[in-house]
């Protein structure tokens, strides 16, 4: 008779552990928020002025598609925004509702194509394999087509900017160092309230308001899922302005949006990055949204029910297409 498996590790609604070391993910938290974790299929007829599709990279990486249908203004070609999840590398995928809801507005305000990948989540895929999937992604796009017909046909390769959220902000920072090292060239990268840290607990960690998108505790855990074996907050993924990740004089970065919100609980680490590359020389503006905690912009219902997140996420955006309009 088969024993009934336990769970080992857990992370609050969002993931399990079993002894057997199989993961789920399943949603078990408030069912009344279950609709932003669902997955929204591709859909070919624009649905609030933005159609999706699904492809795959020639490295076998999938990717959702976000296209704006073309209005008499635009420009032949438009920007390409390579999006990085968050998900502190253990949670979310490409087509949660959460994602689709944000950067379906996103493409149709800031008139850019975004493409996401499906990035390899930890434990059962430690780091660097998300920032290696996100390199992928962008290399893919880099290179000469054929890529998707979409992308063939309305995008602008010679204008491609990288965003990520939470956790796929220190993707995103990851993927433009690795593009400065391998000469692919970036118009810019907007980095939203990045998940940078350090071992010893910072201020901002102790005394900010939790979120159901992040708590300390949270945090710990799922970098104890997604580091490498052995490595600790200070690996350069989780500081990049460390003394363990290179000097960011040496590295070649393009344009930086660096967004936090002042509610945030990584706020002072957020900071601490935002000096050091300050420090460095680095092009690099910061917006702050205020009143706000860690990926506010996300909370759907949040953005819907209370005027004040909802007229912060329109700043947000806002500033985002001027960016990524003015370079």
């Amino acid at each position: 008779m088969s024993q009934e498996r336990k769970v080992v590790e857990k992370i609050s609604g969002w993931l399990r552990i079993f002894d057997d070391g199989t993961v789920d993910r399943t949603w078990t938290g408030p069912p009344t928020v279950k609709f932003m974790m669902d997955p929204v299929p591709p859909h070919n007829d624009f649905i609030d002025g933005v159609a999706v599709a699904d492809a795959t990279t020639d490295s076998g990486l999938k990717v959702r598609i976000y296209l704006p249908e073309k209005k008499p203004d635009d420009p032949e070609k438009l920007p390409l925004l390579v999006h990085f999840h968050g998900g502190g590398f253990c949670l979310s995928d490409a087509d949660w509702f959460m994602y689709y809801t944000v950067y379906k507005r996103l493409a149709r305000e800031a008139r850019a194509i975004v493409v996401s990948p499906y990035l390899r989540q930890a434990p059962e895929h430690r780091l660097p394999a998300a920032c290696d999937d996100g390199f992928s992604a962008l290399e893919w796009l880099a290179r000469a087509g054929p890529h998707h017909p979409w992308l063939d046909g309305a995008a602008d390769f010679g204008r491609i900017f990288l965003i990520g959220d939470s956790s796929g902000g220190n993707i995103a920072h990851q993927v433009a160092a690795r593009a400065g090292d391998a000469g692919v060239k970036l118009a810019g990268a907007v980095l939203m309230h990045t998940d940078f840290c350090r071992t010893q607990r910072s201020k901002s960690e102790m005394e900010k308001a939790e979120t159901p998108f992040l708590t300390p505790e949270m945090m710990d855990k799922m970098l104890e899922m997604a580091l490498p074996e052995g490595a600790t907050k200070e690996h350069p993924i989780t500081c990049p302005m460390g003394e363990a990740a290179p000097p960011l004089e040496t590295v070649r970065l393009p344009p930086y949006l660096y967004c936090m919100a002042d509610h945030d609980l990584v706020r002072d680490r957020e900071m601490e990055f935002y000096e050091a590359m300050k420090k460095a020389g680095k092009e690099i503006e910061l917006f702050t949204s205020h009143d706000v905690g860690h990926s506010f912009y996300l909370n759907k219902v949040a953005v819907d029910s209370d005027p004040k997140v909802a007229e912060e996420t329109r700043k947000l955006f806002e500033v985002i297409t001027r960016f990524i309009n003015t370079h």
